[in-house]
C-alpha cells in the first residue's frame, strides 16, 4: 500500500524515484519491528541499491506531522532538496471486533507526499505536545521487548490486540485543546478566524464535531472523511490533506490548519500558508 501511494505521489510530482534525497516512513503501526518500513518501501520502489536515506518516525496518529517536521528541518539545513513521505496503516490487522468501541471506528489506508525544499507553500508553525499521564488510554503492547512469547503466548496474543478507552481519550485531549491551539496559533502569528481550511486527523465522530464547534464556521471549513473512511491512524491526516488539495479546498494565499491527537497522549498541529 505504501509503495503504491509513493509511486502515485512521484508520478504526480513528475519525479523519478531515484531523484529523491530521503524517504521517511510515518506509519502509525509498522509492517514489522526490524527493519523499519521505509527500507522495505525503498526496495519496493526499485531503489534497494540506491543509498537513499530511508528511515521511520512514529508518533502514532500524528506520525505525518512528525515526518513533516523532520523534512522541513532537513530542508532548512540544506541536507535535502526532495523528500518522499509515506504513511500506511492496516488497522484491521490488530483490532478486537469483540470490543466495538476500539474497533469499528477504524479503517485501512495509505498516503504519500512528494515534498520539495523550493516548493511554493510555507509552514508558519508546527507544534507537538505529549501528556504521558494518558499513555495507558491507547495501547498495542506486543511487538516490542516487554511482552515476550517465551513468557506465555496467551499474554503475548492478548497484547497483540489494540485497546483504547475512547471516552478517556476524548476527555484527555478536549480539555487541553484550547490552550494548545492558543500556543500553535501564537507561534504562527495568526488568528483562528484567519484559517480557511481545517484538515484534521479523523479521530472519531465526536472529536470532529467538537473541532467543528470550536472553529468559527467550522462545519463549512473542516475536511470530514470519517463516515467513508474511518480513523486511518497515521494516514487519516495526510489523506484529508490530499482531499483538500485535490478538491480545490486549498487556494493560493490562504491558511490551513492541520490538527489532531494521538496515543501518548499527544496533540499536534501545523499552520500552512498555501
Amino acid at each position: 500500500m505504501a509503495a503504491q501511494a509513493a509511486t502515485t505521489a512521484l508520478k504526480d510530482a513528475g519525479w523519478a524515484a531515484h531523484s529523491v534525497d530521503v524517504i521517511v516512513g510515518a506509519c502509525g503501526v509498522m509492517e514489522q519491528p526490524i527493519p523499519g518500513t521505509a527500507p522495505l518501501v525503498q526496495r519496493r520502489l526499485g531503489l534497494g541499491s540506491s543509498g537513499i536515506t530511508a528511515y521511520d518516525v512514529n508518533a502514532t496518529c500524528l506520525s505525518f506531522l512528525l515526518a513533516l517536521d523532520h523534512v522541513l528541518s532537513g530542508f532548512a539545513l540544506g541536507r535535502w532538496q526532495r523528500a518522499l513521505v509515506f504513511t500506511a496503516d492496516i488497522a484491521s490487522a490488530a483490532l478486537d471486533f469483540d470490543n466495538p468501541d476500539a474497533s469499528v471506528i477504524f479503517g485501512d489506508g495509505a498516503s504519500a507526499f512528494a515534498l520539495a525544499a523550493d516548493g511554493p507553500h510555507q509552514c508558519l508553525a508546527l507544534r507537538l505536545e505529549t501528556y504521558a499521564d494518558g499513555a495507558g488510554l491507547c495501547c498495542l503492547e506486543a511487538g516490542g521487548t516487554r511482552l515476550r512469547p517465551a513468557d506465555g503466548m496467551d499474554q503475548f496474543m492478548d497484547g497483540a490486540r489494540f485497546r483504547m478507552d475512547g471516552p478517556g481519550v476524548f476527555r484527555a485531549t478536549a480539555r487541553r485543546f484550547p490552550k494548545f491551539m492558543d500556543r500553535l496559533l501564537g507561534a504562527a502569528n495568526t488568528r483562528l478566524e484567519a484559517i480557511s481550511t481545517v484538515i484534521p486527523h479523523q479521530a472519531s465522530g465526536p472529536a470532529l464535531e467538537h473541532l467543528k464547534r470550536f472553529v468559527p464556521n467550522g462545519h463549512k471549513k473542516t475536511i470530514d472523511l470519517f463516515a467513508e473512511h474511518g480513523n486511518q491512524i497515521a494516514t487519516s491526516l495526510p489523506h484529508a490533506l490530499h482531499v483538500a488539495r485535490t478538491t480545490n479546498r486549498l487556494r493560493t494565499g490562504e491558511r490551513a490548519l492541520l490538527v489532531g491527537s494521538s496515543a501518548g497522549i499527544s496533540l499536534g498541529g501545523a499552520v500552512l500558508q498555501w
